[in-house]
């Protein structure tokens, strides 16, 4: 399935924008799937780190299930999606596009 997204785009002497739909080629779209993943798991090791760091800090017991659950809402917090990542690559289409 295509990745698409639409975004407005105003036109001089108008008052209201044009929606113009941006569509990612198949490989754009696996190039930023592939970027989203690498980063959660950058992510995801920080949170890790982070989460035995909050561990010591307040002298709680070092059990790896706590640490997991605290790098997981960590990971939660900070994590990008893959539609963020494809919306930015269709944004920067537009902006080509149009610019």
């Amino acid at each position: 399935m295509v990745f698409s997204k639409s975004f407005p785009r105003t036109i001089k002497g108008t008052s209201y924008p044009v929606w113009e739909e941006i569509f990612l080629q198949e490989d754009e779209e696996r190039e930023e799937e592939e970027k989203a993943r690498k980063k959660n798991i950058d992510l995801m090791d920080e949170c890790l780190e982070d989460a035995k760091k909050v561990m010591k800090g307040k002298d709680l017991k070092d059990f790896q299930t706590d640490m997991v659950n605290i790098a997981l809402a960590l990971f939660e917090k900070r994590a990008s999606h893959v539609v963020y990542w494809k919306e930015n690559k269709a944004k920067e289409k537009f902006d080509k596009k149009f610019s």
